[in-house]
């Protein structure tokens, strides 16, 4: 027997830090809950507001006026007052969000590239007739061979032919910090998909399956110790869920 869903579940849940089984769990207690998936969807838009708003600041340099260059305990003082300012803010955020539990922003700059980042890439490519991808399947051990050696690190297209997907092939692209691969599946329908690969950040332990829409793109993402994973695609939430466990189930682990 399952246990309730419980408010911190919710909580999770809306910040993308369920487990699979538990995101399936959940997804389907808020099938029937209508109401509650409203609310749901609203701490998500809540914090994705405050994002949109504040992330790109957190990025900014430290205004030269408050780093004056002949005093260096002047200039440490500046960056302890920056950093208190924004604890200030994320205090100001917590109360209005008091309950919606969020990540940190560092982390969720982090985490929130590695979706949008694949969305992209899904959207740019998924609609070529001619050329969706670089290298075909039928060259599958040179496709690996060769984003494994771009990679530094051995991949493995996940097996989807189960779920009625087949591999169509994949190509090399350009990260934030490096090279990312991208496999590309397409089923008897002309439904496509596509699994983003790029390697993780340092000291990155965290490996929560979360999920992301990113203009219309559904996504499901997570990391391991070695590469940082997205599969994205536009067959409906439910039906990408169960996709994306099995392709967690074979490389998130």
């Amino acid at each position: 027997m399952n246990p309730p869903i419980s408010e911190d579940d919710l909580h999770a849940y809306a910040d993308g830090q369920l487990d699979p089984a538990r995101l399936m769990q959940v997804e389907s207690w808020l099938a029937a809950h209508p109401e509650r998936r409203a609310q749901v969807e609203e701490w998500r838009a809540q914090a994705a507001g405050l994002h949109r708003a504040y992330d790109r600041v957190l990025d900014e340099a430290i205004p030269a006026r408050l780093i004056p260059a002949a005093n260096a305990s002047s200039w440490l003082d500046a960056r302890k007052l920056a950093a208190v300012a924004w604890l200030g803010l994320g205090a100001v955020a917590g109360f209005f969000l008091r309950g919606e539990s969020a990540p940190a922003p560092g982390a969720a700059q982090l985490a929130n590239s590695l979706p949008r980042q694949a969305a992209v890439a899904h959207a740019v490519f998924v609609p070529e007739v001619r050329h969706p991808v670089e290298v075909g399947a039928d060259q599958e051990a040179h496709l690996v061979g060769w984003l494994s050696k771009r990679l530094g690190a051995p991949l493995k297209p996940p097996q989807l032919e189960e779920v009625g997907y087949r591999l169509v092939g994949g190509r090399l692209l350009p990260g934030e910090s490096g090279e990312v691969a991208q496999f590309m599946y397409e089923n008897t329908a002309r439904n496509r998909l596509t699994l983003y690969i790029r390697p993780a950040a340092p000291k990155q332990g965290d490996t929560a399956f979360r999920y992301a829409r990113e203009n219309g793109i559904d996504v499901f993402y997570w990391t391991d110790s070695r590469f940082g994973y997205a599969l994205s695609g536009n067959t409906g939430r439910e039906d990408m869920l169960r996709l994306a466990t099995l392709v967690f189930q074979q490389h998130g682990k």
